[in-house]
């Protein structure tokens, strides 16, 4: 009976629109967050580790090298055939978990700062939880798609789904890393919602979330001391505030217009992480506001592009596809919209790359792996003429 549900949801090879063109506007999003991301990451890390503020390009080569294995990564998966991935989705989502696991096991998994959560490979470290990410996506689409008549009942929407996501999620705590679970649960609810699970069952599963996160955040000294200095950074500014307070330093010093690409401050050694957690306050202190705002549109574009699709292909039957365009839609841009709140003030400091745009080899990979499968489920589901539905 599963594999007849699972079926009926899959897109058969032969109803395939293999050469049915591409999405311009979603290429150009693409394209331009890649390429100022790459001028970003440049200025943001060349003179990182420098006692002499000299010349560096060794992160630019690295984010360049990242960015062309995720160029790779991005058209494999655009050649994905849907059906598969669907069938596939429970096993992918258990080498996802397994993933996860290996990193407790001594000698496997790598800590830095005090967090598990890298694999070292071939002088690479790569980050289980963000093709974890991934593989969640992929799953909630099928089962989604699979129960979509029953997800009016308790136990279909929420009871199975909460079972699962909390599996993930406390692989996820244990590492710790609390960022990414709040992302991936949020997009979770989000695809719940657009799928039809019913409206106060919804807000249940938010309220019990948002309860379990807050008891979370208030079980660990350093959660609690990050969320007191969210509210003041300048009662510590050299200690539980740097952080924030160098971020809003340097995008106040960027006003509207920014002092002109290069010319930082902040990012000499005020800045922590200016590559990757905190790339949008060196945006906004070199490109002001206005650099700000065109990576906000250019999100707002792409998820408009990935609600477009999965449209398409709800309208054409295919619920899967359309779910797992969803699912990407929210998670990239769920992603982004944290990392900027942060460095704005307005959420409390957590460590999270701006998707497609932050150094960052793990994060890279998994956005292109995501956008790649945008790009299969754009392709694989645009109507040609005398094509039989």
């Amino acid at each position: 009976m599963l594999a007849e549900e699972t079926a009926m949801q899959a897109i058969p090879a032969s109803k395939m629109a293999p050469d049915a063109g591409v999405d311009t506007l979603l290429v150009f999003t693409v394209t331009a967050l890649l390429s100022l991301g790459i001028v970003m990451v440049f200025s943001a890390t060349v003179a990182a580790d420098s006692k002499t503020l000299s010349f560096n390009t060794e992160q630019l080569v690295r984010h360049m090298i990242h960015v062309a294995l995720g160029s790779v990564l991005l058209l494999t998966a655009s050649r994905i055939p849907l059906d598969w991935l669907q069938i596939s989705s429970k096993a992918i989502l258990l080498i996802g978990l397994l993933m996860l696991g290996l990193l407790f096991i001594p000698g496997v998994g790598k800590e830095v700062n005090g967090s598990l959560r890298w694999f070292s490979i071939g002088g690479f470290r790569m980050q289980p939880s963000e093709l974890m990410k991934i593989a969640a996506l992929i799953y909630f689409a099928d089962y989604l798609a699979r129960k979509k008549e029953d997800l009016h009942l308790f136990k279909v929407g929420i009871i199975n789904v909460g079972l699962v996501v909390g599996v993930i999620g406390l692989l996820l705590l244990l590492q710790p890393d609390f960022g990414t679970t709040a992302v991936l649960v949020t997009t979770v609810a989000g695809m719940m919602f657009l799928a039809g699970v019913r409206f106060w069952h919804f807000l249940v599963s938010i309220s019990v979330a948002a309860a379990l996160m807050t008891v979370l955040m208030w079980m660990e000294p350093y959660r609690v001391a990050r969320l007191l200095s969210y509210r003041d950074p300048w009662a510590d500014p050299f200690g539980s505030g740097f952080q924030l307070a160098q971020a809003l330093i340097a995008i106040g010093r960027g006003e509207w217009f920014g002092i002109g690409l290069g010319s930082s401050i902040q990012k000499l050694f005020y800045l922590p992480h200016a590559g990757n957690d905190f790339l949008i306050a060196v945006i906004g202190e070199e490109l002001g506001a206005v650099g700000i705002f065109s990576v906000l549109g250019l999100f707002a574009l792409l998820l408009w592009r990935s609600f477009a699709i999965a449209g398409r292909a709800i309208d054409q039957g295919y619920r899967f596809a359309g779910f797992l365009a969803q699912g990407i839609g929210l998670l990239l841009c769920l992603q982004a919209s944290v990392h900027i709140a942060v460095n704005t003030g307005l959420l409390p400091t957590k460590g999270l790359t701006l998707p497609l745009m932050s150094y960052g080899g793990s994060s890279m990979l998994s956005c292109m792996l995501a956008i790649g499968l945008l790009f299969a489920i754009d392709r694989q589901c645009r109507p040609t003429p005398g094509r039989v539905r």
